[in-house]
């Protein structure tokens, strides 16, 4: 019999997998930022099982993209408009082609939030360059 707990634990997998191998295809391609759905994934992966948690802990993306965000704790101005500048170019996609207007105006909705909790919600860091040049 297929309990509740487990079939959260196989949507957490799925969700966490397909997070992956977005965040991948981010990593290879200059459009796609990758580091949020690594991000999704290790959330994912933790609320899965311990075993995949730990595996995902273990490797180099994990290392390289989740861990750097929170030990940095925020993001540099050119991350965050980088990331906006993408997320806005598929939203902007989306909204010329979708003829629901009620779909539209979500779009729209969901592009200021993004644009509100980017801005006011996760630190701006220092990028590298500037920390090294005032040093």
């Amino acid at each position: 019999m297929i309990t509740l707990k487990k079939i959260k634990t196989i949507l957490f997998f799925l969700l966490g997998t397909l997070a992956l191998l977005i965040g991948l295809a981010g990593t290879i391609l200059p459009v796609l930022p990758g580091g949020p759905f690594y991000l999704i994934a290790a959330f994912c992966f933790t609320k899965s099982s311990e075993r995949v948690d730990n595996w995902f802990k273990s490797t180099s993306l994990y290392t390289k993209y989740v861990e750097a965000f929170l030990l940095k704790k925020g993001m540099s101005r050119k991350e965050k408009i980088k990331i906006n500048l993408i997320a806005d170019l598929f939203i902007l996609t989306s909204i010329l082609y979708v003829d629901i207007l009620l779909i539209k105006i979500l779009m729209i909705v969901l592009a200021f939030y993004k644009h509100y909790y980017f801005i006011y919600r996760i630190k701006t860091i220092p990028a590298k360059n500037t920390a090294q040049k005032t040093s």
